[in-house]
């Protein structure tokens, strides 16, 4: 055994399953391989320019390829599997530990070769092209979001300066800001009343935009199978259905709906020591997009569903609604998973059973 590296002869000579391994870093311009020849023996590392890339792996045998989850990652992964080669995505924080050193580009090449190597080490799933779509509506619809909260609070704060005030809510304001600006008429010039006009265009702009991406996104929807089966759960509506399959990727990339669960943060901190184990709040770990989804559906069905069932009522009886909003959502995350991996549809009151021990 290596005990810098935990592996054993045939793993450090960089091969898994007979395929040989390479680690590759890749970048804007210039992508770093690592690998170790399986003939000779001999580290290889080497640069390559991104245009070259597939020319590269094209003429190679079969061989597994690792690669960090970053920006890209996925386009990558999906362009050299159509070659015939394993494509394997690592979390940055499982290559992290890896890295000795000045952080290079062969450093980080070198590091990904070791930790794609490790047993038990946990993939990212590669996601398609059409789900990389649906994520990037997403972000566009979150970060026009973003951007309408900031210039209407802007706009609350520009027209406080001037004694004005407004009720609570986004519709309040636009019902009411005409006929303010008017009235601010002998205090305002025209050129402040004309820009703050043109403010209110941008957020209703912004509005109309995000209106029209929801649109797009309902297409999908009614376009897709799998999220039309987790749309039939409660607390799940289009924004978490077309999200869910987007940022899973591939369903089997995990062993149960506990993983994804954990994947996405909602399950508890734990902090262990002297052989006794500590539960704290949810770890927050993952996407932090998806997760709040799932707490907003939670949050709708202990507010409006109708029938709540007796493992909500029961929980809601002795815990604090915080924690009753976050089991829900966590409920919700493992039904989704358990509806996309065994590719059925939602049955209400459906209860597993684990089968007999042989």
């Amino acid at each position: 055994m290596n005990r810098n590296t935990g592996m054993s002869a045939g793993q450090i000579i960089g091969t898994v399953n007979g395929m040989q391994v390479i680690g590759l870093d890749i970048a804007k311009h210039v992508f770093q391989l690592h690998t170790v020849d399986m003939g000779t023996g001999e580290i290889v590392n080497v640069q390559i320019k991104r245009a070259k890339v597939l020319e590269h792996f094209a003429n190679k045998q079969p061989c597994l390829i690792a690669i960090e989850a970053c920006g890209g990652a996925h386009h990558w992964a999906r362009e050299l599997s159509a070659q015939g080669h394993s494509v394997r995505l690592l979390h940055a924080k499982i290559v992290r530990p890896f890295v000795s050193g000045n952080k290079t580009d062969a450093t980080d090449a070198r590091a990904i070769w070791l930790a794609v190597q490790q047993p038990g080490v946990k993939f990212v799933g590669i996601k398609t092209a059409a789900q990389q779509a649906t994520l990037t509506l997403h972000r566009q619809r979150e970060l026009l979001m973003k951007m309408r909260t900031m210039q209407t609070n802007a706009l609350r704060g520009l027209l406080y300066e001037f004694g004005v005030t407004f009720v609570q809510g986004q519709k309040a304001l636009f019902k009411d800001i005409e006929q303010t600006l008017e009235e601010l008429a002998v205090q305002l010039p025209q050129m402040l009343r004309d820009s703050l006009r043109e403010q209110v265009a941008r957020i209703k702009a912004m509005s109309e935009d995000m209106l029209a991406i929801e649109k797009r996104l309902g297409l999908q929807l009614k376009a897709d199978p799998q999220m039309q089966r987790i749309a039939q759960i409660p607390g799940v509506g289009l924004l978490t259905a077309t999200a869910a399959i987007a940022t899973m990727g591939e369903a089997s990339a995990f062993k149960s709906g506990r993983e994804f669960c954990a994947w996405l943060g909602l399950v508890p901190k734990q902090t262990g020591t002297g052989g006794k184990v500590r539960l704290g709040g949810i770890s927050k770990r993952g996407d932090t997009y998806m997760r709040t989804l799932l707490i907003h559906g939670a949050r709708s069905v202990l507010a409006h569903a109708k029938e709540r069932g007796p493992w909500l009522e029961q929980i809601k009886a002795r815990r604090p609604a915080s924690v009753v909003i976050v089991a829900q959502a966590a409920k919700m995350a493992r039904t989704i998973w358990a509806v996309t991996a065994k590719d059925q549809d939602y049955q209400r009151g459906f209860k597993s059973v684990r089968p007999l021990a042989a």
